[in-house]
């Protein structure tokens, strides 16, 4: 898998992801907030699957 996640988006991602796990613990606690783990995930690995579909916004990604 080639890196398709620029490095804007990829802080972008750190902080949606920390920001939505953060209401597991913190908030309203919901299991919901659990979906904060895929922006992690996906910014951790380097390439998300509907940015490979719709287009990249890294400027190595072919």
């Amino acid at each position: 898998m080639k890196m398709n996640i620029g490095g804007i988006e990829r802080v972008a991602r750190i902080t949606l992801g920390i920001a939505v796990l953060s209401l597991a613990f913190i908030g309203p606690e919901s299991p919901w907030a659990y979906l904060g783990i895929i922006p992690l995930v996906t910014c951790l690995v380097g390439w998300c699957p509907p940015c490979a579909l719709f287009g990249s916004t890294c400027k190595n990604y072919t």
